[in-house]
């Protein structure tokens, strides 16, 4: 059962690291020499924005090792989360971690490649602008709210 687990959670997370690297080689080539991006919808863009930070940019450095302190600590939380991915009680946390782990090794890739996230997708609407996103991390977000989701509907066994 627990190898079912750990082989879902990291099909998921290949799946996550592929597709991302996937739409960002797509989304680079077609945004190049477009610096105000693209409307798609009036609440929805495509743009090219460089995240030198983590989530939202923040601490984001121009220091020439920043990027890799930054990729190797994604790493090392993708490498504590396989562990955690091992031992994965349901397929519902299995997921969740693979998401999570597919999304950090592929922004942590993004890192060492470039120096930066690419990132791509930009929602706004009635005043409120979302910083720009790709998918590593929509599924980063969608684990973690699985992961949630099962912290805090998970019957206790003592109720049983």
């Amino acid at each position: 059962m627990k190898k079912e687990r750990l082989r879902l959670g990291l099909i998921l997370a290949a799946l996550v690291f592929v597709l991302d690297r996937l739409t960002k080689a797509y989304f680079i080539e077609l945004l190049a020499g477009r610096p105000g991006g693209i409307e798609v919808l009036p609440f929805f863009n495509l743009v090219q924005v460089w995240n030198r930070g983590v989530s939202f940019g923040m601490l984001a450095s121009h220091q020439d090792w920043a990027p890799y302190a930054l990729a190797a600590f994604a790493c090392a939380v993708a490498l504590a989360l396989i562990v955690w991915l091992a031992k994965a009680e349901n397929a519902i946390v299995a997921a969740a971690l693979g998401l999570v782990i597919g999304g950090a090794f592929s922004n942590a890739f993004d890192r060492l490649l470039w120096g930066a996230v690419a990132d791509f997708f930009d929602a706004h609407a009635f005043g409120w602008h979302w910083p720009a996103f790709n998918v590593a991390d929509m599924a980063v977000v969608g684990g973690v709210f699985g992961l949630l989701l099962d912290g805090l509907f998970k019957r206790d066994e003592a109720t049983k």
